[in-house]
């Protein structure tokens, strides 16, 4: 692997508690995978094989950052990934000083199988967002059985609009107060109000 000059100058112009863990991370890479690619990427050093991404490590103002691409997919048997979803920060973390990175023969297991994900063509794993529930009247027989042509305003409603009243009633923290609130998307639905009608134009 060459070093990339463009590398030299980014270590050189961190913050100077970056620069050993930034030195030590890449020699790090080199001397576990010689043949990975040297680059910038999204102004950090990033490190590929051949068209995929394996790892990068980059500094800020007050942290270091070692994230692998595909960490989110990659075995963690000691336990030091910080997993897509659950942070921002990177695989391992916020980095503020070298003796808080994992022994350099755990990364070394963790580079390889890093290296072999992404020659095995597996792609960045993307978390779906919950689908929140479409509420209909049906649903609520307690609320909307005597009231007809209330609950065909709702039903009319947008599926947002629906929710909104859903989980006003819901999130009530009282008995007394979930009462008050259906009684008040009672008026409001033969009105043909929405939950946030004073809030619309």
């Amino acid at each position: 692997m060459e070093r990339n000059p463009k590398v030299d100058e980014y270590i050189a112009k961190a913050q100077p508690f970056a620069q050993p863990i930034l030195i030590h991370l890449r020699e790090l890479i080199f001397s576990t995978a010689p043949t990975l690619k040297e680059e910038i990427k999204w102004n950090f050093p990033c490190y590929s094989d051949g068209k995929n991404l394996v790892c990068s490590i980059s500094a800020h103002k007050a942290h270091c950052t070692f994230g692998f691409w595909l960490g989110n997919d990659m075995p963690d048997p000691h336990g030091i990934l910080e997993r897509i979803g659950k942070t921002a920060m990177g695989s391992l973390g916020k980095i503020t000083a070298k003796e808080q990175l994992p022994p350099d023969e755990w990364l070394a297991e963790y580079l390889h199988e890093a290296i072999a994900l992404a020659k095995s063509g597996t792609t960045k794993s993307i978390k779906e967002k919950p689908q929140k529930p479409i509420y209909w009247s049906k649903d609520f027989p307690e609320i909307f059985g005597d009231f007809a042509a209330q609950a065909q305003c709702f039903d009319a409603f947008s599926p947002s609009h629906r929710r909104e009243y859903i989980e006003w009633i819901t999130e009530a923290k009282t008995e007394n107060t979930r009462n008050k609130r259906i009684q008040t998307m009672l008026e409001w639905l033969l009105e043909g109000k929405s939950r946030n009608w004073k809030y619309e134009r």
